[in-house]
């Protein structure tokens, strides 16, 4: 919702944001206004203004002067989101929690870490795994992004399948809220049933009804081995049903990847790994004890050759997993070689749907005459369904955009939904009543009605005007 009476920051606004933060907190320029115009989406749309707060005070400052004066706010990570979700569409202020970037704590003894926003995800697990210890949510862009875009996003990642997703390690979470108020919700107990459980409310609301300005983390221990496997399959149907077959044998591996052969013709071009000459590969890692590790190996052997596998290779070093990985980290980048434009969704099914999607998939590819590279977390029925078109070909882009409404349309059919870590933003906006009923978007917007009275946090987001 993107409310008309909101307000674009005035020259005396301006010198009343001065009032709130250091001068180098704060910045006009059209240089930092263009850096944080766009996220990975590609779309331009610039803020007015961009602020870089260091502490929760900070932050409730310009909350309640955002309140008074009428301005948007949005909050923004490392803007790596697909979805427009930092993409402040009413103008208005970026608040970048990009210098709130303490580990303030590893406790060991209670398995917890608190960390600020601006925390790098892979930061975080390396510093936890010189502990032992181990958080598992791994977006694809760990390296670039950030505890407080994961928990805005509800940010998965490959180990997904095993491990859950960043809703599932967050304990409790300081919030400031729209209005300005800062809040704490959980702590470092792994119960606590008093009261609503904001915690969960806050953890994928997509920065529409607080900023995180801390985040108490579960870790866990790390496991004791890993083993990591490519399998080649000459129907992507083949590969579609041996996720299925090591789903029901109740072998949870910790990550099991699947590739369509569109993929594997950008990523062998540069990787040259031998990934040609087949319609889909799985890539699967299992962890745990080193006994029942070589025991599920053996078994997910088996499991492949009887769904006509071609190849099945297990890697066996430290250098070989990296290059296997290698593989799966490449794919989006890698798929710009096919078209200039790539629509990037990340639809979910029950697993037990799984080749009723790509089979479905790959039916709209033809009737629509666009290539759609399909990859991701089949383990957990998360498949990444890039429509890939030529952007300067207003043809080629409709087309496009009509293969998007077909595969939302049969992910729902099947008992799925449109996304499953991406989050709504801006782009999936249009197709959310696809997904939910009219009394539940209600009370999701009587959620932010009370919380945000304003509209003024993150305005434009998840639900479509009217």
């Amino acid at each position: 919702m993107l409310r008309d009476s909101l307000k674009p920051i005035t020259t005396s606004v301006q010198k009343e944001l001065q009032g709130l933060l250091a001068r180098e907190n704060l910045s006009f320029l059209r240089e930092d206004i263009l850096c944080y115009s766009y996220d990975a989406t590609n779309k331009i749309v610039p803020p007015e203004a961009v602020a870089f707060p260091e502490t929760p005070e900070e932050i409730s400052a310009i909350l309640k002067l955002a309140n008074l004066r009428g301005f948007p706010v949005v909050a923004r990570g490392a803007g790596t989101g697909f979805t427009g979700g930092s993409l402040p569409v009413g103008g208005g202020l970026i608040l970048s929690t990009e210098r709130m970037k303490k580990i303030i704590e590893i406790d060991t003894d209670n398995l917890t870490a608190e960390v600020e926003p601006g925390v790098i995800t892979g930061d975080l697990q390396a510093a936890v795994e010189k502990h032992g210890l181990f958080y598992p949510p791994d977006p694809t862009s760990f390296k670039f992004s950030t505890i407080g875009g994961n928990i805005a996003e509800c940010a998965g990642g490959p180990r997904a399948v095993k491990y859950g997703v960043t809703r599932d390690y967050v304990l409790g979470l300081e919030v400031v809220l729209p209005t300005g108020e800062i809040i704490k919700t959980g702590g470092k107990t792994l119960k606590g049933v008093v009261g609503y459980d904001l915690t969960r409310l806050i953890v994928g609301s997509e920065g529409t009804l607080g900023v995180v300005t801390k985040a108490q983390l579960k870790l866990i221990a790390q496991p004791e081995t890993r083993k990591m496997m490519l399998v080649k399959f000459a129907k992507l149907e083949d590969a579609a049903r041996t996720v299925t077959g090591i789903i029901r044998r109740c072998i949870v591996p910790s990550t099991l990847e699947l590739i369509d052969n569109a993929s594997l013709r950008c990523v062998e071009e540069f990787t040259h790994m031998g990934l040609g000459g087949v319609e889909a590969v799985l890539l699967i890692e299992v962890d745990g004890r080193s006994e029942s590790v070589e025991k599920d190996v053996l078994d997910i052997e088996g499991i492949c050759k009887e769904n006509a596998s071609t190849e099945f290779r297990a890697a066996t070093d430290k250098f070989e997993v990296r290059d296997l990985w290698k593989v799966r980290r490449s794919i989006s980048p890698a798929l710009k070689r096919l078209k200039s434009l790539k629509l990037n969704e990340d639809v979910v099914v029950p697993r037990s749907k799984l080749v009723e999607l790509i089979t479905g998939v790959e039916q709209i590819s033809k009737e629509r005459g666009v290539i759609i590279a399909s990859f991701g977390h089949a383990g957990d029925g998360n498949i990444h369904v890039n429509i890939m078109v030529d952007k300067d070909d207003e043809e080629d882009c409709a087309k496009g955009l009509q293969a998007v409404e077909d595969v939302f349309k049969l992910t729902v059919s099947l008992g799925g939904t449109i996304s499953g870590e991406h989050g709504v933003g801006t782009t999936k906006m249009p197709y959310i009543n696809m997904e939910l009923g009219a009394a539940t978007i209600e009370a999701m917007k009587r959620i932010k009605e009370a919380l945000d009275p304003r509209g003024i946090l993150n305005p434009g987001k998840i639900f479509p005007a009217g």
